[in-house]
């Protein structure tokens, strides 16, 4: 079976469908040729045959059409035509046939044919005779012990797609197992250790699996040779810049040059632990536990005032949220530093709207071209001709905090405020899922 595709199982169900309809259409006309009826039935509907045959075989043919309407009671019907023609019917009643036959032998001269009517005709006891004079008389009767066998032949045009209905979910729930494994593994491709997915299904989605289970290992191994190499870069420049640092203590020189490189010294190290933290990515493994976010963004806002600032909190006291600590302190740290860089101070605002809970950051300073707000998302992207130029960084920042508030599950929106300087609006779940 794992070796047939997804058009070999469609068409093994179309086969197997196809041969169930044949063999149910066989016990069905096998059944259609031993229905008979049973005392009243079959007595009644023998003598409502013979008399409408002795009236219209007396009767002249034009007034035939009063003798048939006459015929008509409410289980049985005739219609007379002087030039018909008899189809022949898919459920011939050859068994009932010979049974009324057998009860009025007159009825033999009749060529009487009986068969089932369509179930959307009623499934009713059909038929004709032909006249002496070739005419036809067509007939149909309600009998009581019809609606057993309709009932069979209900169940039986049914279960053909019954059938092709419930293999079809059960095939198409096993062509999808595979596919529902592959789009979970997708959402965790870069995050996680790579876990290969099972290889099962139509050979077509083997293939597919097989595929990402390849191509799942590349990316980590890429991401992990990235982050490999920007650390050891990272740690091989701290040595030698202690070094810097070391000899510029120990320098007599110009006490405003010494000053200066040691800046200098101290913004590569930034720079350094700036593109160390990005390389790393998000860290998901983190366990989620209950914090307060108000008392960590306040707590943040302090550090800055404490550094002489200008920082300000706006919101509640206490906010409790299920989160990750390290990523949510790194992403308020970033907005903050990020306003006080570049325009000198920052307003923090903190509430909750229903399920999530909603971080603006704004500051009054030169805020930034409405058509490069997406650009300062990317990483390494500084735009100086909006912003103070005199300003260190990388341009991580902001991508950084992106790249947290995606991983959460949140939305990140950057406007310039209408009255002067940039607004940044973080909407993240009260409950992070794990």
């Amino acid at each position: 079976m794992r070796s047939i595709g997804l058009l070999g199982r469609l068409l093994g169900i179309l086969v197997m469908v196809v041969v169930l309809d044949l063999i149910l259409s066989a016990i069905m006309f096998e059944r259609a040729n031993e229905f008979s009826l049973q005392g009243e039935d079959a007595s009644r509907m023998s003598d409502q045959l013979v008399v409408a045959y002795r009236m219209l075989e007396q009767t002249p043919p034009h007034a035939r059409p009063e003798i048939v309407e006459e015929l008509h009671t409410e289980r049985f019907r005739a219609n007379w035509a002087q030039e018909a023609t008899r189809a022949a019917a898919s459920l011939e009643l050859d068994g009932l046939r010979q049974q009324i036959l057998k009860r009025e032998p007159d009825l033999s001269q009749t060529g009487l044919r009986l068969h089932l009517e369509p179930l959307s005709n009623g499934g009713d006891v059909g038929g004709s005779m032909i006249l002496s004079d070739r005419s036809v008389v067509s007939f149909s009767a309600d009998v009581n012990e019809a609606w057993r066998f309709n009932a069979q032949r209900a169940v039986f045009v049914m279960l053909p797609a019954l059938l092709l209905v419930i293999v079809g979910v059960l095939l198409v729930r096993a062509a999808l197992q595979p596919l529902r494994n592959l789009v979970v593994a997708t959402r965790k491709v870069g995050d996680d250790e790579p876990s290969p997915i099972p290889v099962a299904g139509a050979p077509e989605v083997r293939q597919l699996v097989s595929a990402f289970n390849i191509m799942q290992d590349r990316i980590h191994q890429l991401i992990r040779n990235r982050q490999l190499t920007v650390c050891a870069i990272v740690h091989d420049l701290r040595t030698p810049l202690t070094r810097l640092q070391m000899r510029l203590e120990n320098d007599t020189g110009d006490p405003a040059d010494r000053e200066a490189m040691m800046d200098d010294i101290v913004e590569i190290r930034m720079l350094l632990q700036s593109l160390q933290t990005f390389s790393e990515g998000i860290d998901h493994k983190e366990t989620l536990e209950r914090l307060d976010i108000a008392a960590m963004a306040e707590t943040l806002v302090d550090d800055a005032r404490d550094r002489g600032l200008d920082a300000r909190y706006d919101g509640p006291a206490h906010l409790e949220i299920n989160g990750r600590p390290l990523p949510l302190r790194r992403m308020l740290s970033n907005l903050i530093e990020n306003a006080l860089h570049y325009a000198g101070n920052a307003v923090v605002r903190l509430r909750a709207e229903g399920d999530e809970f909603v971080v603006v950051v704004e500051d009054d300073g030169p805020g930034i071209d409405a058509a490069s707000l997406q650009d300062v998302l990317q990483p390494f992207v500084r735009l100086d001709e909006a912003r103070s130029r005199n300003t260190p960084g990388m341009g991580l920042g902001l991508s950084i905090v992106d790249q947290i508030v995606r991983a959460e599950g949140g939305t990140f929106d950057l406007s310039n405020r209408p009255e002067g300087g940039l607004r940044a609006v973080i909407r993240l779940p009260i409950i992070l899922q794990q």
